[in-house]
């Protein structure tokens, strides 16, 4: 008897001092965090001490969470650390996932979006740390530092970058870039030319702002029946060119007639007679270094449209 109690002793004692050391490992690692837990408390960066294995748990979450994501969240990400894929964006799922399964490269930044308490997603770039047991990721520690603003500008200036100040369509500098980006691959393609008939009478007669109103109004009829594929650019005062990828010649024809419909409707407000646009395209079953003939002769059967009007008037 007295026997099996004796090693019933032993394991408890065994057992007490893996406990105590356990613990003495888990307050190594918060006075190792410590240090930087104390120069970021008063700054907005949010900084966390999370467990990974064998489930989420935060050791340390700074309170800048509140200030970054709103009230309560470092109350409701601490009661439950999952909560963090519920607000994270959809396309930034897999990266919140491989850092927890360690197979994130964790050598750079990464940059994810966060919804915060008023459902917005907010941009953070996050310098991480794993933290390792046995060659196995057992915690990450780490920075998110609020860069949403820098974001937003450098999105905005990318905007103006490629896009026209005016109507909002694309500039001649991006059609340029995807059409040389068409003509290095072969899949069927058509390029739409369209110009404003007698822009330059009207500017004279009823000032340039009547005449920004019409290549405005262009812009929004050639927009209106544009998918997501197609690139609708403004290359020049009153000149616009439409690229039209994975379109047979009949889809091509009744996106023109439905842009000159809704330019007769818009003609109908004007104090004058009406304003025209010509059109001419051209098909090619590939785009492959044909990008540039295919613009010449839908520019030649544009000015034919043109001058087609005229002899009728």
């Amino acid at each position: 008897m007295s026997i099996v109690v004796g090693g019933i002793l032993i394991c408890l004692i065994v057992l007490c001092i893996r406990l105590h050391n356990e613990k003495a490992k888990l307050q190594q690692k918060i006075n190792l965090f410590k240090p930087m837990i104390e120069t970021t408390e008063g700054i907005r960066d949010m900084l966390y001490y999370c467990e990974v294995y064998p489930k989420l748990k935060y050791l340390y979450l700074s309170p800048s969470i509140d200030s970054n994501l709103g009230p309560n969240s470092l109350e409701k990400h601490l009661n439950n650390p999952d909560k963090i894929f519920d607000i994270v964006h959809p396309d930034d799922h897999d990266i919140l996932r491989k850092k927890q399964l360690g197979t994130l490269n964790f050598d750079k930044p990464i940059t994810v979006r966060f919804k915060n308490h008023l459902g917005e997603y907010i941009w953070f770039e996050e310098y991480a740390t794993p933290v390792y047991k046995d060659g196995k990721v057992m915690a990450v520690q780490g920075v998110y530092r609020n860069v949403h603003s820098q974001y937003i500008l450098q999105e905005q200036l990318e905007y103006k970058s490629t896009h026209d100040g005016l109507t909002g369509l694309y500039n001649r500098e991006y059609f340029q870039l995807k059409k040389k980006e068409f003509n290095e691959i072969a899949i069927p393609i058509s390029v739409i030319v369209a110009d404003l008939d007698d822009l330059k009478e009207i500017n004279d007669e009823y000032g340039h702002q009547m005449g920004d109103r019409l290549i405005i109004a262009a812009a929004d009829c050639l927009k209106k029946f544009a998918d997501e594929e197609m690139i609708v650019a403004r290359v020049g005062g009153d000149e616009f060119i439409v690229l039209m990828p994975h379109k047979d010649n009949f889809e091509v024809e009744q996106y023109i007639e439905n842009v000159c419909s809704k330019m007769r409707e818009f003609s109908n407000t004007l104090p004058f007679s009406p304003i025209h646009i010509s059109i001419g395209y051209e098909y090619s079953p590939s785009s492959y270094g044909v990008m540039r003939q295919l613009l010449n002769k839908a520019d030649q059967k544009m000015y034919k449209n043109k001058k087609m009007k005229k002899v009728l008037i």
